[in-house]
């Protein structure tokens, strides 16, 4: 490909998951166009305060991500256009929850993302509405289960404290929820607040 980023490419040029001798498409890599190429929009009329305008423009959006049947819903906004780049954020939060990864827990290094996030004391700072938190809450939950959803396995290969890691997830309760699926599939108890 001459000057295009993989992040640029048309999906249908690319391969899909599972398919042999070829990458499989990192959904939270793609651009927001390339991610709704890949997604059914729905727009309709949504319910509720709003007045005139809210109830004659369809500016509620839906989004299902048409490999994966993950489904997000954005109706704040009067605006269509708003609605749709909520839709894409949550769309990217579902995919970093709902989607795991292998991860070799022994050879597990950082990511370039993750790493932006560290302190110098080893801290890991991200915010929930920080474009990197999707990556991030990826990578963390793909290691934990990897490590059979130990946080005290998986903190130290992250380079923080189990207690940073727990207060990481306890923040956010979707991806408590998450952390709680695995670690209840590995049969240890829950997290939690």
């Amino acid at each position: 490909m001459t000057g295009m980023a993989e992040d640029d490419r048309d999906p249908d040029q690319r391969a899909a998951p599972g398919e042999p001798g070829k990458q499989a498409i990192d959904l939270l890599e793609l651009n927001d166009q390339a991610l709704l190429k890949l997604c059914e929009v729905h727009t309709y009329r949504a319910s509720g305060p709003g007045g005139q305008k809210r109830n004659k423009t369809d500016s509620a959006v839906r989004l299902r991500l048409a490999e994966t049947g993950l489904v997000v819903v954005a109706t704040e906004s009067r605006s269509q256009h708003e609605n749709r780049a909520r839709a894409l954020r949550r769309l990217r939060h579902t995919i970093a929850l709902e989607m795991r990864r292998p991860v070799d827990p022994d050879r597990y290094e950082p990511g370039p993302i993750l790493r932006t996030c560290l302190t110098r004391k080893s801290q890991l700072q991200v915010g929930m509405r920080d474009a990197r938190y999707p990556h991030v809450v990826r990578e963390i939950l793909d290691l934990v289960a990897a490590c059979s959803g130990r946080l005290s396995d998986a903190a130290p290969k992250l380079g923080i404290s189990t207690a940073n890691l727990s207060a990481l997830l306890v923040r956010d309760d979707k991806l408590l929820q998450s952390a709680n699926r695995i670690r209840l599939a590995a049969g240890l108890k829950r997290l939690k607040r």
